[in-house]
């Protein structure tokens, strides 16, 4: 009798233990908080400097849309343009060579590269796609893929456009017009001066396209006194720059990882990534430095330049919300200002595209810079949407295709009917969220009731089987 009170009691109390659990787990699952993420880097607004505070020799904005300078500062002063020359370096050779053929990197081309130079990588007879090449001129500003590029051009040159022929190029000559100039055979050019030949292949095309202030001696940008061009010759470079799906193509990419090669044996042998900033982060030129929306759309992309001689400069392209194409250029940012150089191109950006926009205030590209920002923008300051701005697509399909809906007016004295939200409790953003974890806790509930179960059937048969035998000693005592 004494050992099965003893049982009983044992029975209860695990039973009462084990209900007492499961209350605590059931309500500290129900109580417990959803889960939530936040992409929030805790980025605050920074507004870019005024354009009184920008160090620089000069910039310009150039509307390729009208023709017109929309702003500038010294924008016909002689500056350095460093890698800024890759521009009409890429712009010939997407001209005159298949992007999908492939030149033997040679000596030439290698030779007069010092250790300050920025390069691609590629090696004495290296194969190399042309596509790969011109990736290697605008990501990592590679000296060697110019100057490869640049010898390339010259053999492709003289083999469409022959001297004596009736093809001409676009700026209206062929092979004899270099053969002039250098006052040389072909034989001698194509043997030892084609990077000389290429550079009068770029001032002819500079002049073509109106550039007063320009003249190079080389592909690449190493510094010389004879190498020299103007804010406003960049943009206008660019502009022309612009018309090519491929250039836009190369200036928007992000980062690029290198094929393999007969002399680089691995795919992969080398990532790089592009260096004009405001590319991933648009959103600092949203604004001014007061705070206006400078009506920015989007930035396609640009290219950098630096050298000691030069300092830093970059120049871009940019769409303004009224659809017009923003050439943007600033050069000569001193060495000791070198950390705000995306600051102070955001900041000429974003009052060059303000004043654009004051110019004609029509919305004509959908969305704004805000649908193309990336994470690492303030919280106020992130998309609500992406409708990307693709590279190489027209400046029409930018645009609207139908007006925007009026909205239907609200009486005065009522309130607009809003639409109820379809609102997740805490348990199923929680289950949702974290299925696992979830579905662990659910086994061990069901475990526990379980338990439950069983112990609650073994009191009653020990309790019946208590009574029995109460009564069993009750008729024997009588």
């Amino acid at each position: 009798m004494n050992n099965s009170r003893f049982a009983g009691i044992s029975v209860k109390s695990a039973a009462i233990f084990l209900a007492a659990l499961f209350l605590v787990c059931a309500l500290g699952f129900f109580a417990m908080p959803a889960k939530t993420v936040s992409a929030d880097v805790g980025q605050p607004e920074i507004p870019v400097p005024a354009l009184s505070d920008v160090h620089c020799a000069s910039y310009c904005v150039y509307d390729k849309t009208t023709g017109y300078i929309v702003i500038s500062m010294n924008q016909d002063d002689r500056i350095y343009p460093a890698s800024m020359t890759k521009i009409m370096t890429c712009l010939l050779s997407i001209e005159l060579l298949d992007t999908s053929a492939k030149l033997t990197v040679s000596a030439s081309a290698l030779a007069g590269l010092d250790a300050d130079s920025s390069l691609m990588g590629v090696l004495e007879n290296e194969n190399v796609k042309v596509s790969e090449l011109l990736y290697g001129l605008m990501l990592p500003s590679g000296n060697d893929a110019a100057n490869v590029l640049g010898e390339g051009c010259i053999d492709a040159f003289f083999e469409k456009y022959p001297a004596g022929g009736t093809e001409v190029n676009a700026d209206g000559v062929n092979a004899q017009y270099l053969l002039d100039a250098l006052n040389d055979t072909q034989e001698n050019i194509l043997a030892s001066r084609k990077l000389e030949a290429f550079a009068v292949l770029m001032n002819l095309r500079a002049e073509t396209l109106g550039c007063k202030g320009t003249h190079f001696v080389n592909a690449c940008g190493l510094p010389d006194d004879n190498h020299y061009t103007t804010a406003y010759d960049l943009t206008l470079i660019m502009s022309a720059a612009s018309e090519l799906d491929d250039f836009k193509t190369l200036i928007s990419a992000p980062s690029h990882v290198f094929i393999a090669t007969n002399r680089h044996k691995s795919d992969a042998w080398s990532y790089v990534k592009n260096s004009n900033y405001l590319l991933y982060d648009p959103w600092l030129a949203s604004k001014t430095a007061n705070g206006t929306d400078s009506h920015l759309a989007a930035v396609i992309g640009g290219k950098t330049g630096t050298t000691s001689q030069a300092g830093k400069g970059l120049t871009i392209y940019t769409v303004n919300e009224n659809g017009h194409e923003l050439m943007i250029s600033i050069c000569g940012i001193p060495q000791d200002y070198y950390f705000y150089t995306t600051m102070y191109l955001a900041s000429v950006t974003a009052y060059g595209n303000l004043a654009c926009w004051e110019a004609d205030p029509v919305t004509r590209v959908y969305g704004t810079t805000g649908d193309y920002r990336w994470v690492n923008a303030p919280d106020s300051e992130q998309p609500e949407y992406d409708p990307l701005i693709y590279p190489g697509d027209e400046l029409g399909d930018f645009f609207i295709a139908e007006e925007t809906p009026t909205p239907t007016p609200v009486p005065e004295g009522t309130t607009p009917e809003i639409q109820p939200v379809e609102q997740k409790t805490s348990l199923e953003l929680f289950v949702r969220q974290n299925p696992v974890v979830s579905g662990v806790i659910g086994g061990f509930m069901l475990l526990i009731i379980i338990l439950n179960i069983v112990l609650m059937v073994r009191i009653n048969r020990i309790k019946h089987a208590n009574v029995r035998r109460a009564k069993k000693l009750e008729s024997k005592k009588n």
